[in-house]
């Protein structure tokens, strides 16, 4: 169970039944609510029509015996003191008017005890028991309740009239109006409702489950090609991309990028070890046969030799763990410091580099800082004929600091690719006068964690010109 409603399809087949279900029972209730009401109003309105009728012959004086009453609906006159003084004929019980009875009583003066249309010899009396006209009241009264007329009992809805009748006072007519036809309404409805609404709601649940699992086909495509990609390690895989232009396709095509830029980095990880024990073989080598040689010839040892091999191996590790944090997003902190002022300090004793250094405050590791000048500084020396010129300057928003030098200079062809890692232009170069290629790249990947950047183009001198953009400290 818990298996089956833990799938998308089930829960959004569940979730739009049960929302169709909530707005059915709601629009049910109102429609149910409305018939009845608005048939209510209609037994009602027929009430007060027979009412106001028995209302307008008493108005008009004529006598209790002498009414003309509806015998298919229940009436009843009652008088000031809440006796009944006219009734229909085949009244047998009454519920829900100001009295249950339904007999007439006797009144003096001659009015009679019954209801309806007298014999035509009473035509001739004299009309001593014709009451004085009244007037019609104001303010109809509704109830509910029940009555049977001739052996057939139903409800009614009830209205009450008053009217003042002269000289027999006030009366109040009450008339029903049968509520047979709002009660049969009423329940044919729900009828309908109770066999129509769970049908449309397997109709709805049915719908939904097939929509969704139409839907859903490319994920379950997605997450198969996904799983086999996991499961063979091949990264230069794809996931199917649907047709369509909804969020599933532009979730394929999001999972695609994130495979390139995985495979990207991995491919990127293997050549980084692949050069990096390439790297390390060297000076490791070198410095194995120095200590073979002067294990077994002493006084063969080149102790200058060893010295620069494991000073070179020195600075190679300590590359080697500047990027692996770099590469695993080490935050360079947010410390102010003079840009100026360090400059001016990495270039000290050193006779070829001319500073010209304002002073100028940014944010970040000063020691990462410190490294990109003294690698940008390290690559000017190697490659400069005669001079080197460190400058910092201040350009709106950003502190700039250039490094420049009067040699060859960078083709405009390799001025990206110098900054990738294990790069060297000059390959013929011996690895005792150049570096490992990761200064550069050491230097840019700092540049772009404090929110700057590293450009290379080309010296006034005609050597190259490595500047550094950094974002002034607020």
């Amino acid at each position: 169970m818990r298996r089956i409603f833990g799938s998308v399809r089930s829960r959004a087949t569940l979730g739009a039944t049960l929302v169709v279900a909530v707005a059915l029972v709601a629009a049910g209730a109102a429609v149910l609510l409305s018939l009845r009401s608005n048939l209510m109003e209609q037994a009602g309105n027929e009430a007060q029509r027979t009412a106001q009728n028995v209302v307008a012959q008493l108005a008009a004086g004529k006598p209790y015996d002498r009414l003309d009453l509806d015998d298919e609906s229940p009436v009843q006159v009652v008088d000031a003191d809440g006796t009944l003084v006219a009734a229909s004929d085949e009244l047998e019980r009454i519920s829900g008017t100001a009295t249950d009875a339904v007999k007439p009583q006797p009144q003096s003066g001659g009015t009679g005890t019954g209801a309806g249309t007298g014999d035509d010899d009473d035509d001739a009396d004299d009309d001593s028991g014709r009451g004085e006209a009244g007037e019609i009241g104001e303010g109809t009264e509704f109830s509910d309740g029940s009555a049977t007329i001739d052996g057939e009992s139903a409800d009614y809805r009830f209205a009450a009239v008053p009217v003042e009748a002269g000289d027999r006072g006030r009366l109040t007519v009450y008339a029903g109006g049968s509520l047979d036809a709002e009660q049969s309404a009423v329940n044919t409805a729900l009828t309908v409702m109770l066999i129509g609404f769970p049908l449309l709601l397997g109709v709805v649940a049915g719908v939904t489950w097939l929509v969704t699992r139409r839907a859903l086909r490319p994920v379950e495509g997605i997450r198969g090609e996904m799983a086999a990609i996991t499961a063979s390690e091949d990264l230069a895989r794809r996931v199917p991309v649907p047709g369509t232009h909804d969020e599933v396709a532009r979730l394929a095509l999001t999972t695609n990028e994130t495979l390139a830029a995985l495979q990207t980095s991995v491919e990127r990880q293997r050549r980084f070890v692949a050069d990096a024990s390439h790297e390390l073989r060297s000076p490791i080598a070198s410095l194995r046969t120095q200590l073979e040689v002067g294990v077994a010839h002493p006084e063969l040892l080149d102790l200058d030799g060893a010295v620069e091999d494991t000073v070179r191996l020195q600075g190679l590790a300590a590359d080697l763990l500047l990027l692996a944090r770099l590469d695993a997003g080490e935050r360079p902190g947010d410390a102010r410091f003079d840009l100026g002022a360090l400059a001016r300090e990495q270039a000290e004793g050193r006779a070829e580099v001319t500073v010209e250094a304002r002073s100028a405050q940014v944010a970040g590791s000063r020691g990462q800082v410190g490294r990109v000048l003294t690698n940008l500084l390290d690559n000017a020396r190697r490659h400069a004929r005669s001079a080197v010129t460190l400058t910092v300057r201040r350009e709106g928003e950003w502190v700039v600091a250039a490094v420049a030098d009067d040699g060859d200079g960078v083709a405009e062809a390799d001025r990206e690719r110098i900054f990738e890692r294990f790069v060297r232009l000059d390959e013929a170069r011996s690895r005792d006068d150049g570096g490992a290629g990761l200064g550069l790249a050491i230097a840019r990947d700092v540049a772009v964690r404090h929110g700057g950047t590293l450009t290379v183009g080309r010296a006034p001198a005609g050597g190259a010109l490595f500047e550094l953009r950094l974002p002034q400290a607020q």
